[in-house]
């Protein structure tokens, strides 16, 4: 989508968001990795900065793995300690190109270490088990966790062709508070539809909270 006078409205750490951004967050526009990197960033230094156990990974960064060698994994799972980590969070994509951001589905990939598993919330009927069980392929290995199992989170299925993104987050919210309860992922229950609904509206007026122009 493009935007004339696409001017930055929120530099956040390390994300950046422009007007563009915004206007796809108004809807009814899948989300890109700008907007779910910026919300990763935003768990990461607001909601969870002094739980060091917890690690969000970029939709940049979770791409650069699928596509990089075994051998070069390293370079960007080291600089984060993900050996360190208890859970790690990534926001799968089905996009197969390695040069550029694009695709047409998200989904979320979460790894237990205290649990050995990885559970996978996907809104779309599955339709990123192929990619997430290749992804969680190269991951056993980068994460020392050869015995691990892939298991199916419960997911609350989208309604239309572009929130998958949206249900991203929520299960992103969903998911963190039952590691905050519990310690662990299983039993966890999907979002519910009001939450999911309101989604957008809530990260707008983080953004906003933030000091973004979001008009």
């Amino acid at each position: 989508m493009s935007f004339r006078g696409d001017e930055v409205v929120l530099s956040f750490h390390e994300s950046c968001l422009r007007m563009s951004d915004i206007e796809l967050l108004k809807g009814p526009y899948w989300l890109n990795d700008q907007i779910i990197s910026f919300y990763f960033e935003y768990l990461e230094q607001q909601i969870f900065k002094d739980e060091e156990d917890v690690l969000f990974v970029s939709p940049e960064v979770t791409q650069c793995i699928r596509m990089v060698s075994e051998a070069e994994i390293g370079v960007f799972l080291e600089p984060l300690k993900a050996q360190r980590r208890s859970f790690i969070f990534f926001a799968l994509n089905d996009n197969q190109a390695a040069d550029r951001a694009g695709g047409s589905h998200w989904s979320l990939l979460v790894f237990s270490r205290l649990e050995r598993a990885f559970y996978h919330f996907d809104s779309s009927h599955n339709s990123n088990t192929s990619v997430c069980r290749q992804f969680v392929g190269v991951l056993k290995r980068a994460l020392n966790c050869s015995d691990a199992q892939l298991r199916t989170g419960d997911c609350l299925q989208q309604s239309n062709g572009y929130d998958c993104g949206v249900h991203v987050l929520c299960t992103v919210d969903k998911v963190a508070q039952q590691i905050r309860r519990t310690g662990r992922i299983e039993g966890v229950k999907s979002a519910r539809y009001d939450v999911i609904c309101g989604k957008r509206d809530e990260v707008l007026n983080i953004i906003a909270g933030l000091g973004g122009r979001i008009n």
